[in-house]
């Protein structure tokens, strides 16, 4: 494998804006999670959703910040096994506590 002719400024931007979109995608299913319970009255059990979601977004969101600063080096290294699985463990809680909320 030749590195000869990449741009390494390309594929670390792209990253970077994929985790944007993704946050940006996080931070619009807590705020729906929010305007559900909000519009839907306030029981205890979507205060609870709510909670979590809202615990759920900020987990993710430290991961996504996190590696969107480390792609700012010249060679980002891996994404860790850990904050991949906060991501995703995020990502199901949110899908979870959204399905929660409508029962």
């Amino acid at each position: 494998m030749t590195t000869a002719g990449r741009d390494p400024g390309l594929q670390p931007e792209r990253t970077r804006l994929a985790w944007r979109r993704t946050t940006l995608s996080c931070t619009v299913v807590a705020l729906l999670a929010v305007r559900q319970a909000l519009h839907g009255g306030a029981g205890p059990a979507a205060i609870v959703a709510v909670s979590l979601s809202a615990l759920a977004w900020l987990g993710f969101l430290r991961v996504a910040h996190l590696r969107v600063l480390g792609m700012g080096t010249a060679r980002p290294r891996l994404l860790s096994a850990r904050g991949a699985l906060t991501a995703a463990a995020c990502t199901v809680a949110l899908a979870v506590f959204a399905t929660a909320m409508l029962f």
